[in-house]
């Protein structure tokens, strides 16, 4: 028996410590397991508020579309109106006042104004609905941008501003139309709405080595290196402020640089304070280089 006696208390010892690592980890285990189960509350709080948050997001998101929906809608029939009876008031100009043909200017200028904010809401909707699928095919880019060169040569001029066009007519391009009017109508609002009275916007278009050039340049105030890091990001307004009082909804430069880059072409400014802006359109030309 005395033999036996280390080898007893050896193994009773090697249950005892047995005994209580067992309890450790069974106390462990609890504890991990009450961690977890508060983790998990923890968690499941957090999907719950994130599910109210994506609903209430998604909401708000509906209320923005009905809010653009009732702005081009709405607003977009008004507007034309009002353009089209300053025109008629324009065309029977004799029978008014100098000071009245200055009013019925600015009241055309508003509404064109208008209209070109109603356009960008749309075209950022359109954007953003992912709804913008190009037609491609041969547009003549000449014909267009002197059809709209002198579309705004009225704008230009209520201002005092030199609008001229230098280039070919008869340059064409794989784009697709619609989105180059878009394209156009925004550059040269741009440039004029930024110019001041008695400077000078041109439009050039030339032939680069299989491309088709446009550069709209004016002599405004310049784009700051600041604001050109910018430049492309919807309804971020710029430093410099339309020298006309035109409103400014910060998509135009955004929507064009879409468009452009849908069609397979780039979009450059090339601008220092002080000394104008010029943007650079390139598009693929139309037909065996």
């Amino acid at each position: 028996m005395t033999g036996t006696g280390p080898w007893v208390f050896f193994l009773a010892f090697v249950l005892v410590v047995a005994s209580v690592l067992l309890v450790l980890a069974y106390r462990a285990m609890k504890k991990q397991k009450a961690t977890t189960a508060g983790q998990a509350g923890e968690i499941r709080k957090l999907n719950e508020t994130l599910l109210r948050q994506n609903q209430r997001l998604q909401e708000l998101n509906e209320e923005k579309r009905q809010i653009i929906s009732v702005v081009s809608h709405d607003l977009k029939g008004p507007f034309n109106r009002i353009f089209a009876l300053t025109q008629l008031m324009g065309l029977s100009g004799d029978n008014l006042t100098d000071d009245q043909k200055e009013y019925v200017g600015k009241i055309h200028q508003m509404a064109v104004d208008g209209l070109h904010m109603v356009r960008n809401l749309l075209d950022s909707r359109t954007i953003d609905e992912e709804a913008l699928a190009p037609r491609l095919g041969p547009v003549d880019l000449g014909a267009l941008v002197v059809s709209f060169v002198k579309g705004y040569e009225q704008m230009a001029l209520g201002k005092g501003i030199g609008l001229v066009f230098n280039g070919p007519g008869n340059l064409s391009v794989t784009a697709d139309r619609h989105y180059l009017g878009r394209v156009l109508d925004n550059l040269l609002s741009n440039a004029i709405k930024f110019s001041p009275s008695g400077k000078e916007v041109a439009v050039m278009l030339e032939e680069r080595e299989g491309n088709v050039v446009l550069t709209v340049k004016d002599e405004g105030p310049g784009i700051s290196e600041a604001d050109q890091e910018n430049l492309y990001l919807r309804f971020r307004k710029l430093s410099a402020k339309p020298t006309g009082g035109e409103s400014s909804t910060g998509l135009g430069l955004a929507i064009v640089k879409t468009l452009v880059e849908k069609m397979g072409g780039t979009i450059t400014c090339d601008s220092r304070e002080g000394e104008g802006t010029s943007f650079i359109l390139s598009l693929k030309k139309e037909g065996p280089a």
